[in-house]
């Protein structure tokens, strides 16, 4: 969207001493003069953090005084741990009239593919998006608007018994990864669960040897941006077994250290 628009593209470093927030003192006075429009994405991928009522709140200050609208990528909205329900930024006053969020009914209801979402928020907005939507697209094929009004007004209950499937799918990896001696946090939701890579390599060169050695496929940290240097991506897309059998595969390797036991 920003490519298409010509737009030039700022980014906001996320680092885990920030709790994966990005930090709106440290951006340039002359980047938020000339800022129009802001990406965020909580439960985000690929760090699994989730964002704060007081960060929502901050960020509806920040957005205000600098005349910048948000538009939150609400994509894994459904999937968080620990208890802890995601944060919607319309949850936040003032939300509205600083922006939209988005969602999407991909990850919620595996509906990947059917490329059915939706935008809330700020009237203006909405309304330039529905303009540019009816000139570019004219609409969405009438079965896939139905599954999705299906998908939404029904019993939740599967969309609860997912976000448990992938809770334990977390736990059991973090648990196996720490057995063997990898620390990482576990990740507060999204499917997606953010490793340090160990000393000695960058985040191409373990994500290479990963596949190469123990036939494990990770996402190299650097792809989603320079300060994703010194991390790779695991998707948590698949079985708890499966999950053990990755972290065995990559103790074979003898980089870690194991522990050999839980924390």
């Amino acid at each position: 969207g920003v490519e298409l628009a010509r737009a030039n593209m700022e980014t906001m470093p996320l680092t885990a001493d920030n709790q994966f927030l990005p930090d709106y003192s440290r951006i340039p006075k002359e980047v938020k003069e000339k800022a129009k429009l802001m990406y965020l994405n909580y439960p985000n991928n690929p760090t699994g953090a989730q964002a704060t009522p007081v960060f929502f709140e901050e960020t509806v200050r920040f957005a205000k005084s600098n005349g910048i609208c948000v538009v939150h990528d609400f994509a894994y909205g459904a999937i968080g741990y620990d208890g802890k329900r995601p944060v919607s930024f319309l949850e936040t006053a003032g939300a509205k009239d600083a922006g939209i969020e988005i969602y999407t009914l991909s990850k919620t209801y595996n509906m990947a593919g059917w490329r059915v979402g939706f935008a809330v928020g700020n009237a203006s907005v909405i309304e330039a998006l529905n303009l540019y939507q009816d000139h570019m697209y004219v609409s969405l094929f009438k079965a896939v608007q139905d599954a999705a009004a299906t998908a939404l007004l029904s019993d939740q209950a599967c969309v609860k018994e997912q976000n448990e499937r992938y809770e334990k799918r977390r736990d059991a990896w973090i648990r196996a990864v720490r057995d063997i001696g990898w620390h990482a946090d576990a990740p507060q939701g999204s499917f997606f669960a953010w490793m340090p890579v160990p000393d000695g390599y960058t985040s191409e060169s373990f994500s290479d040897l990963l596949l190469e050695k123990a036939n494990v496929v990770t996402a190299p940290g650097i792809g989603f941006g320079k300060h994703g240097e010194g991390y790779v991506r695991v998707g948590l897309l698949t079985s708890e077994e499966r999950l053990r059998e990755a972290a065995s595969r990559i103790a074979e390797l003898n980089i870690f250290k194991k522990t050999g036991h839980s924390h």
